[in-house]
C-alpha cells in the first residue's frame, strides 16, 4: 500500500507522514532536502538553478516511487512525483524562471516516467493558507527558505488548488491545516486517523477534514 501526503512548501507534510507512520507502521519516505545539491543555489537564483533542481526531484522521486512499489511495503511518502510536474516547474515556468525549451525538456521526460509508475492508493491533501504556510516555515528555521517571497506561496497554492480539483487518480482526502494541529492536539490527530481508516477501508474517496 502506497499513502501520499501532499501540500505546499510549509503545509505540514514531513510532521504528518512521521506521525502518521509511527500511528500506523507504515515506512517512511521523506523529501532529501537536506541532501539536495541544488535548493540553497536554488533559492538564491531561481532562474539560473531551476530547470537542474526540477531535473534532481524527477529523478529522485521516480526512482523512490518505483522502489517503494517493488518492497512490497506499506509505504508513506511526503510528497509525490505529481506536484513536481503539475505545480512546481509549470509555476517556474509561468514566472519566466524557466526556459521554455527546458520546460518542454522536463515535461516530456515526466510523461515518460509517469507512464511506468503507479499512483498512490490514498493521496493526502494538506490545505493550508499563506499565514499558516509563512508560520510553519520560521518555525522550522531552514535558512534557504528565508528568501521564499509571498508571491511564489501564493502562485503554489493557486496551483495545488487547480491540480487537487481535477485529480482523478485514486482516493483523496483534503485536510484544512488552518484549524488544526496534528503534534499539539492529539485529538486534531485522530480526527485525521479516523477519516484515513474510513478511506482506507473505502467509505468514501474525497474528504475535508
Amino acid at each position: 500500500m502506497h499513502i501520499a501526503v501532499a501540500g505546499n512548501i510549509g503545509a505540514g507534510k514531513t510532521t504528518l507522514a512521521g506521525l502518521l507512520s509511527k500511528h500506523y507502521g507504515w515506512e517512511a519516505h521523506f523529501e532529501d532536502v537536506d541532501e539536495n545539491p541544488y535548493l540553497n543555489d536554488f533559492y538564491k537564483d531561481m532562474k539560473r538553478w531551476s530547470f537542474a533542481l526540477q531535473i534532481h526531484f524527477l529523478n529522485s522521486r521516480f526512482s523512490q516511487v518505483l522502489a517503494l512499489r517493488q518492497s512490497g511495503k506499506e509505504i508513506i511518502q511526503d510528497r509525490t512525483i505529481y506536484e513536481d510536474a503539475h505545480i512546481f516547474a509549470p509555476n517556474l515556468y509561468s514566472m519566466n524562471l524557466m526556459l521554455k525549451r527546458d520546460f518542454e525538456n522536463y515535461k516530456a521526460l515526466f510523461d515518460v516516467m509517469s507512464g511506468l509508475i503507479q499512483p498512490p492508493d490514498l493521496l493526502i491533501y494538506l490545505r493550508a493558507s499563506i499565514p499558516t504556510l509563512i508560520k510553519h516555515i520560521q518555525s522550522r528555521g531552514r535558512d534557504y527558505e528565508e528568501t521564499i517571497r509571498l508571491d511564489y506561496l501564493k502562485r503554489l497554492n493557486e496551483r495545488y488548488e487547480a491540480w487537487i480539483s481535477n485529480y482523478d487518480k485514486g482516493k483523496l482526502l483534503i485536510i484544512d491545516v488552518d484549524n488544526i494541529d496534528f503534534i499539539k492536539n492529539p485529538k486534531d490527530l485522530s480526527e485525521v486517523i479516523s477519516k484515513i481508516d474510513a478511506n482506507l477501508n473505502g467509505l468514501f474517496t474525497e474528504k475535508t477534514v
